[in-house]
C-alpha cells in the first residue's frame, strides 16, 4: 500500500512504443437487437496485421508478402476491367506491384460509402480488396499468403455480425496448398455455427485456379460481359462437405 502511495504523490511517465499501441486496435461503439430493444456495447477493430506472436517470431521468406501483394493487385485490375470500382486495404495503399502504386491504380476509391456505423467502417476499409458499384459494395476479398488463415476468416465474420443482412460475395484467397487449413479453420464453430454460416456464404479461390480463370476471361475478352458474381461458381464452399459428415 506504502508503494501505490508513493506511486500516486510522485507519478513516472513511461513513454509506450505507438506500434505496439496501434496493434491494440481500435473500440467502437454499436447497438445490437434482442428482440424490439437495441443493446448497446462495445467491440474492437484490430489492425490487418495482427497475427499471433508465434507467426511473427518465425522469420518468413519475403516471397508471401510479394505473393499477397500481387494478388491484391491481379484482383483490383480485373475488378476494374470489368467496369466496377475497387478498394484496397487503406494500410495497404502505399505497396506497389509491376511498377503500380495500389492506391492510385484505375478505378480505385479514394473514401468508402459511409452508410453504416464506424465499427463496420473500420472493418470494412482494411479488408484487402473491394469490389464496388455506385455505393454497393458487390464482393469483399481476403488474402492470405502466409500460414495463418483465420485472420482473414475473422474479419469477414466480424462483417457479418456488424451486419448481418448484408448481401454481397466473400471470398478467402490463399495458396492452393492451404486448401486443407482453410476448410479447417472455416469449421470452427465460431464461424460455421453462426446464424448465417459462413462456410455457406464464404467461398475459397486457391491462387492458380483463380488466376487460371481470371487470365482465361482475359484472354477470350469476356471482361465486358461478366457480372461479377461469376466467380461464385469458380470458388469452392465448404458447407457441404461439413452436411455430409
Amino acid at each position: 500500500m506504502e508503494a501505490l502511495r508513493e506511486a500516486e504523490r510522485n507519478p513516472v511517465a513511461t513513454p509506450i512504443d505507438p506500434r505496439k499501441l496501434a496493434r491494440m486496435g481500435s473500440y467502437f461503439k454499436v447497438e445490437f437487437r434482442k428482440g424490439k430493444v437495441a443493446v448497446p456495447t462495445v467491440v474492437s477493430v484490430p489492425e490487418q496485421d495482427d497475427d499471433e506472436p508465434a507467426v511473427i517470431e518465425v522469420k518468413l521468406p519475403a516471397e508471401p508478402a510479394t505473393r499477397h501483394t500481387e494478388i491484391q493487385y491481379q484482383l483490383l485490375k480485373f475488378g476494374a476491367e470489368l467496369g466496377l470500382d475497387v478498394w484496397v486495404a487503406r494500410n495497404d495503399r502505399s505497396k506497389s506491384y509491376n511498377g503500380e502504386l495500389l492506391g492510385a491504380m484505375s478505378n480505385m476509391l479514394d473514401e468508402l460509402p459511409t452508410q453504416f456505423n464506424d465499427a463496420t467502417n473500420r472493418t470494412i476499409e482494411l479488408i484487402d480488396v473491394l469490389w464496388l458499384k455506385g455505393n454497393t459494395i458487390l464482393a469483399a476479398f481476403e488474402i492470405e499468403a502466409t500460414t495463418s488463415v483465420y485472420s482473414g476468416l475473422l474479419r469477414m465474420s466480424d462483417l457479418l455480425a456488424l451486419q448481418p443482412n448484408l448481401d454481397l460475395a466473400l471470398y478467402l484467397v490463399a495458396p492452393d496448398e492451404r486448401r486443407a487449413k482453410v476448410q479447417q479453420e472455416i469449421a470452427r464453430p465460431t464461424f460455421a455455427y453462426r446464424e448465417k454460416p459462413l462456410p455457406r456464404v464464404c467461398g475459397f479461390l486457391g491462387f492458380s485456379k483463380l488466376m487460371e480463370k481470371v487470365d482465361g476471361v482475359r484472354r477470350l475478352g469476356l471482361t465486358g460481359a461478366l457480372k461479377p458474381d461469376f466467380l461464385k461458381s469458380t470458388a469452392e464452399y465448404f458447407i457441404a462437405q461439413e452436411a455430409d459428415t
